[in-house]
């Protein structure tokens, strides 16, 4: 009986090692991830990272695909809330100079909840060509604050989708840096 509690004993210790090895390799990979951006994007920076990522719970346990997924999924749900505030301020704005640079700048969030749907799927494919598109449609999506700012900046204008734009050019640029990431040297 002694021996078989002793078993016991060594197989709930065996397992509780195993997951807190499990928990540490997982965690490695989101601080690695994060790391790796950051030396490029330092402007954005490692806590910024963190915390982006950290907002979806299933980043704690995600691989480097599992990341890349939800930096996308992040990002077009950011996209879309930025497309429903352009909208409700299309709605109310008056000058016709500013509803035409609102109007672009639902036209560019249009396009970049599409790519994003689009560059999941290719991520979720997890081979060459859908990681290729997927890249694709993230450098198009990172383009949209520039272009939906461009229009207010030519009026010499204030825009009131400036925090929406930093925030989804931050955002995309996680996403977009994470998914080429995955790709082997030379295909992109």
């Amino acid at each position: 009986m002694k021996l078989v509690r002793s078993l016991c004993a060594l197989i709930v210790l065996f397992s509780l090692l195993l997951l807190l090895a499990a928990s540490t390799s997982e965690a490695s990979v989101l601080d690695d991830t994060c790391r790796s951006f950051t030396a490029s994007h330092a402007d954005i920076g490692y806590d910024y990272c963190i915390r982006f990522f950290q907002s979806d719970k299933g980043s704690a346990t995600a691989d480097r695909y599992g990341l890349a997924a939800i930096a996308v999924k992040i990002s077009r749900a950011s996209a879309r809330r930025t497309a429903g505030r352009i909208a409700a301020l299309r709605g109310t704005e008056r000058d016709k100079r500013r509803k035409g640079c609102l109007a672009s700048c639902a036209e560019v969030y249009g396009s970049a909840v599409d790519g994003l749907d689009e560059a999941a799927r290719g991520i979720a494919s997890r081979d060459a060509a859908g990681l290729r598109d997927a890249v694709m449609m993230l450098s198009a999506a990172r383009d949209a604050p520039d272009t939906c700012e461009q229009g207010f900046g030519e009026l010499r204008e204030a825009s009131p989708l400036i925090a929406e734009d930093e925030e989804f050019s931050k955002e995309s640029a996680i996403a977009l840096a994470v998914t080429s990431a995955l790709s082997p040297p030379g295909m992109i």
